[in-house]
């Protein structure tokens, strides 16, 4: 039916008007916001491990991240307070801030005793004798300070820079910025002891950053990837199937716009199929010497000591491989005492845990300092919180994210050094406090990349590790960064 040429539709009106447009202003918005995501990401699409230019020369290329779970006890490790020992079992001569738990008894002497090693003469307790010969290539921080004292919260702080669940780990910043010069296999590798911390995966979270920047969880004895083994009958069926399962996803990515899950199972599925060469020859460890076996533990009468162990060396060989950032996790020794976590039973908890990571550890850095690998690789020694020197009971210690220690060595680092002092305690931070964003801030710049730089567009501002704080810790740097 046709119309009459006299007729026009009826004017619109304020309300349908607006209701109209409404759409139309939000894809407005939404198509420059996505635009400038595009740009900023194009390149990261494509390749999202290629290697990307630093901001300066760095100093270090891997990091090898040792997660002490739990919080080791800085009085009892890196930290002698002889006041602690003088006044052991006397009521705490100081005002006792509240933690997680409160049944809080009296002053706690170490256990240990302390000693001095190297050039430096740094001193270590009888925990860590291995360690304690490779002194001075550690800048020991005494001042770390914490915002949380529970775990999972200061866990999720310590990896993420955030309190909250759901952000970027360190490992996945890293890799979001750097790339990895590793094609073969993930950027980021957790090489799981046989604990997850608290908080769980969360913890090496890609966050909103795209999810091929998560942490990969690989085993370090036995095989090391559940799924590496292909189930098809020919590497050709399945170079055609991936090839297929590709082009189906481009194809909906072209039609639909970018899509963070599709790209990063794309790269994903690629990184697979390569890992599949490449992860029989990584776990092969019949080209290592005996001696080098044997000096990492392997051979250890105490098998989390062969557990760690496996683990400090899979951790040199994937550095070789050229991946980015490497963390370990303890192995879970059992006997109540399954992280540095001792609320009670202090002694043994302690030295269970030691005898299980002290002597891979010094073979670690032995080792990579040996093969020239030590100077590119950033070594970080370090748990979430500290503990108190107060007993918790008659036997333990509470946590402390008040003042503890953690340790870095290579990559940058000034070795022989000591930084920061707590009070005569090992309580509180009194000189030259380092927070959790000052560590990343450090750790980012000793990989060549400026902190308040490194960011990613999320919920209408620039996200970065470091929020909108840290320093640069230039008194535990080799070249420290100029003013």
């Amino acid at each position: 039916m046709s119309h009459c040429r006299r007729f026009t539709a009826a004017p619109l009106s304020r309300r349908d008007m607006l209701a109209r447009c409404a759409s139309g202003f939000g894809a407005v918005a939404m198509s420059a916001m996505l635009a400038e995501e595009s740009r900023a990401s194009a390149d990261t699409r494509r390749d999202p491990f290629a290697p990307r230019p630093t901001h300066f020369a760095p100093a270090a290329r891997n990091v090898i991240f040792l997660y002490m779970d739990g919080g080791p006890s800085q009085v009892d490790t890196f930290d002698p307070k002889p006041r602690l020992t003088k006044e052991n079992g006397k009521p705490f001569g100081d005002t006792i801030e509240p933690t997680q738990f409160d049944n809080n008894g009296a002053t706690l002497g170490s256990p240990w005793t302390f000693r001095q090693y190297g050039q430096s003469g740094i001193p270590v307790s009888t925990l860590f004798p291995h360690v304690a010969e490779c002194v001075d290539d550690l800048a020991v921080v005494r001042s770390m300070v914490s915002n949380f004292s529970e775990h999972t919260t200061a866990n999720y702080f310590l990896h993420t820079g955030s309190g909250l669940q759901g952000r970027p780990s360190m490992g996945a910043w890293t890799t979001y910025g750097l790339g990895s010069e590793c094609r073969d296999l993930p950027g980021f590798i957790v090489l799981n002891g046989g604990l997850i911390p608290p908080g769980g995966l969360d913890n090496f979270n890609s966050g909103f950053l795209p999810a091929t920047y998560q942490g990969s969880i690989f085993r370090p004895t036995g095989a090391p990837v559940a799924n590496i083994r292909p189930t098809e009958r020919s590497e050709q069926l399945q170079r055609n199937k991936l090839a297929l399962l590709e082009k189906l996803d481009r194809h909906v990515v072209e039609r639909s716009g970018s899509s963070d899950a599709l790209e990063s199972a794309i790269a994903n599925y690629e990184t697979a199929f390569r890992m599949q060469a490449v992860v029989p020859k990584l776990v092969d460890m019949s080209g290592e010497t005996a001696a080098t076996k044997r000096v990492y533990g392997l051979d250890a009468e105490y098998k989390h000591t062969q557990t760690f162990g496996a683990a400090c060396l899979l951790a040199r060989r994937l550095v070789e491989q050229g991946v980015r950032f490497i963390e370990l996790t303890c192995p879970s020794v059992g006997g109540g005492a399954d992280r540095w976590d001792q609320h009670g039973n202090l002694k043994s908890g302690h030295e269970n845990n030691a005898r299980a990571v002290d002597q891979p550890i010094a073979a670690l850095l032995k080792d990579l300092k040996q093969r020239g690998l030590l100077d590119t690789t950033l070594v970080v020694w370090a748990g979430e919180f500290g503990r108190t020197p107060f007993a918790q009971g008659s036997n333990g210690r509470d946590h402390n994210p008040f003042g503890f220690t953690i340790w870095m060595a290579g990559g940058g680092v000034r070795g022989g050094t000591i930084y920061g002092r707590t009070d005569e305690y090992g309580y509180k931070v009194v000189e030259n406090k380092v927070e959790i964003h000052d560590l990343h801030a450090t750790m980012l710049h000793l990989l060549g990349v400026d902190h308040t730089r490194s960011t990613f567009r999320f919920g209408g501002r620039d996200m970065r590790l470091t929020d909108v704080h840290g320093h640069v810790v230039g008194e535990i740097l080799r070249d420290p960064p100029r003013v």
